[in-house]
């Protein structure tokens, strides 16, 4: 599956390329987003929330309004999706919550996202395209690769499970609950990890350039963690895309079919009443 993450450079090449439909997965609402700043020519804007989240619930979309919501950006059929990451693990989230949602197969997940492509000095516009409303089929739903609060909790030190946080070590020892680059600490009510998690940085994963490393320094990072090896692998964050980004790395690249996201990740975990929390 090591072909679902595409570089800087083949993006480039599919600039204009009818059949990429290119979706830059912002972490902003609209007016806020660099997006409006410049962007990855072609590319539309979507706010993760509105694409990635039911209208009203904490829940993902049903594949069939998925299919809506893609079709409505242009997704056809026989479209590939390149997801385009402000900042990366938004669309590594993008692309997780895809498979789930009826679209296995479509999304490709482009190497540094934003990030990268702003440092390698490629083409911006400012031109906002206007899709073509196209109809998609709406696949199966497959929820495998999720885990919900009470079965991380009851699988709490079972031998052979690991527990990987993603957040940054400040997170992680419980100084704050949400990442050190935004001002305003939120997301949770108590902060630490979750009893027995080893903790691996989101950054570790990471060249200076935003891009992925290379398999084998991402194979040694995991395998520091336990994670190689294990008979069941979970990750978790803050609000699960950091740990859509290691699900990604570890079953796209690495090859484990092990792996599942705690999707409610630090903001649920932290919040529960008599969940434990350890420091």
């Amino acid at each position: 599956m090591a072909g679902d993450l595409v570089s800087t450079e083949w993006l480039e090449a599919h600039l204009g390329d009818p059949a990429v439909v290119i979706l830059e997965v912002s972490i902003d609402p609209s007016e806020k987003a660099e997006y409006r700043s410049g962007h990855v020519p072609g590319a539309h804007y979507v706010y993760w929330k509105d694409l990635l989240w039911h209208d009203s619930d904490r829940e993902f979309p049903s594949p069939e309004v998925m299919a809506q919501r893609l079709g409505a950006l242009g997704v056809g059929d026989d479209t590939t999706v390149a997801l385009v990451g402000d900042p990366f693990q938004f669309a590594a989230y993008a692309y997780w919550v895809m498979t789930m949602t009826g679209q296995k197969g479509r999304p490709r997940l482009v190497n540094g996202g934003r990030r990268t492509w702003l440092a390698e000095n490629r083409p911006l516009s400012v031109d906002v395209p206007t899709p073509a409303l196209r109809s998609l089929t709406a696949g199966p739903s497959d929820m495998r690769s999720r885990i919900g609060r009470d079965e991380v909790r009851a699988g709490l030190g079972t031998e052979g499970r690991v527990l990987v946080d993603m957040r940054s070590p400040e997170e992680y020892r419980g100084e704050r609950v949400s990442p050190p680059w935004l001002e305003f600490d939120h997301g949770a009510e108590r902060s630490g990890h979750i009893p027995g998690a080893q903790s691996l940085y989101i950054d570790e994963l990471l060249r200076d350039d935003g891009t992925l490393l290379p398999l084998d320094q991402l194979r040694a990072r995991f395998a520091a963690v336990g994670a190689i090896d294990a008979a069941d692998v979970i990750t978790y964050c803050r609000l699960s895309h950091r740990g859509s980004l290691a699900w990604f790395v570890l079953t796209r690249l690495l090859g484990l079919s092990n792996v599942r996201v705690y999707d409610g990740s630090w903001t649920e975990w932290g919040s529960i009443v008599g969940y434990p929390v350890e420091r």
